[in-house]
């Protein structure tokens, strides 16, 4: 017969020793990667973060131009709403006023009312003025209908102005809102970028702008003054503006900002030229309707030149390939070559 053992007791403290080594298990599976959570991004090397960085930048700059499209109808929306207010404001003052000459009007009539027609006749002692008087009352009634109905008008014009100024309203909200969510893009984009280039050691961030700052110093040194490039432009204004954008060369880059001392890259082109007295639409979108289109081959200083399919980007052309712009938050107003970025098309303003 055989023996029966007693089945061995499982220890307390054995099962808790597995759980705990079950759980530093799973702790160790997600800190490695097992489950794909938590895994660690890779260290990019310079060339990728400064190609990251530049995507964001692009990025920021489509949404700073949606931007600047939206605050340029919301400004147009409050100088709308400011022109209605006046308007009806006036037309207030002129309808009390007419109000005030009804009450009056009236006032004369409960006074001088209280006889028959015919009876006043019979007890005036001179009749013929009396029909005279009638006659002119007849008329006075007349007058204070037109005056009637003029406050009856006046009153449908200030409505009308209310409910114009009521959708104006509405369309500012509307467009404070879209700004809002643009900021809340630009400035997401852009502390990304910031992010990214923390990675960076101070010698990698350094050689990266060293790098930027020779081509912008061999671009600049290749047109040593304005002179050169605004003796090719096709007239006086594009002249003047070439020659603004040249003053603001090592501006720095803000988006929003259309200068005086800080521009976005449609903020630049477009106090260049107000300064020449042309004036461009605010956004990219806009500018490159602007004016004539020309080829690349045919581009000469002052001209707008687009970039990206997006037409997200402009900047000044100079002459020998190179414009003027405002790239980027990292860096300041600048020249560089066209071919910096994809091209998509050039416009003749002035």
């Amino acid at each position: 017969m055989a023996a029966h053992r007693k089945p061995r007791q499982r220890s307390a403290g054995g099962n808790t020793a597995r759980t705990a080594w079950t759980i530093a298990l799973a702790g160790a599976a997600t800190a490695t990667g097992f489950d794909g959570t938590g895994h660690a991004e890779p260290q990019l090397t310079p060339a990728q973060v400064k190609a990251k960085v530049d995507k964001l930048y692009q990025e920021a700059e489509v949404a700073t131009e949606k931007y600047n499209g939206a605050k340029e109808q919301a400004d147009a929306a409050q100088q709308r709403i400011r022109t209605l207010q006046d308007q009806a404001a006036r037309k207030t003052e002129k309808l009390n006023s007419a109000r005030e000459a009804l009450g009056s009007m009236a006032a004369a009539q409960y006074r001088d009312g209280g006889l028959d027609p015919a009876l006043r006749l019979a007890l005036s002692a001179d009749p013929d003025r009396y029909l005279d008087g009638a006659e002119f009352a007849e008329r006075a009634g007349s007058r204070q209908a037109a005056s009637v109905e003029s406050v009856r008008r006046q009153l449908r014009e200030i409505e009308q102005l209310r409910g114009a100024a009521h959708i104006e309203l509405t369309s500012l909200k509307s467009r404070q809102a879209e700004l809002k969510r643009h900021k809340k893009t630009i400035t997401g984009k852009l502390d990304s970028a910031r992010d990214l280039l923390t990675r960076l050691t101070a010698e990698e961030q350094a050689r990266l702008d060293d790098r930027a700052t020779r081509s912008s110093t061999g671009s600049r040194d290749a047109l040593s003054a304005p002179g050169s490039a605004t003796a090719q432009a096709p007239n006086s204004r594009a002249a003047a503006a070439v020659s603004y954008a040249y003053a603001k060369l090592g501006s720095p880059y803000v988006w929003g900002a259309t200068g005086p001392n800080a521009f976005d890259c449609s903020g630049l082109t477009q106090a260049a030229y107000r300064e020449a007295g042309v004036s461009l639409p605010r956004t990219t979108y806009a500018q490159i309707d602007a004016g004539r289109r020309v080829s690349r081959s045919e581009l000469l200083p002052g001209d707008l030149v687009f970039f990206y399919s997006s037409i997200s980007h402009v900047g000044l052309y100079i002459g020998n390939g190179q414009m003027i712009h405002a790239p980027n938050p990292s860096a300041p107003v600048r020249v560089a070559p066209l071919d910096e970025m994809p091209f998509a098309g050039a416009t003749r303003v002035a």
